[in-house]
């Protein structure tokens, strides 16, 4: 894992690739991107329950 100082240099280096006027945008879009893959984990999961509970309901 990065230290202190290397997450220092990384953000650093962010700023000039993107500016700091796009930072907000970009986190933005960050965290709609996180939210999207955490809700297709969860409805992924609720589909497999559901695939699992047909075939042990036609198994009996």
């Amino acid at each position: 894992m990065p230290s202190g100082s290397e997450w220092i240099i990384v953000l650093v280096i962010v700023l000039l690739v993107f500016g700091g006027s796009q930072l907000p945008k970009l986190a933005k879009n960050l965290g709609k991107a996180q939210k999207e893959f955490k809700d297709g984990l969860s409805e992924g999961l609720e589909d497999d329950k559901a695939s699992d509970a047909s075939t042990t309901d036609s198994q009996n």
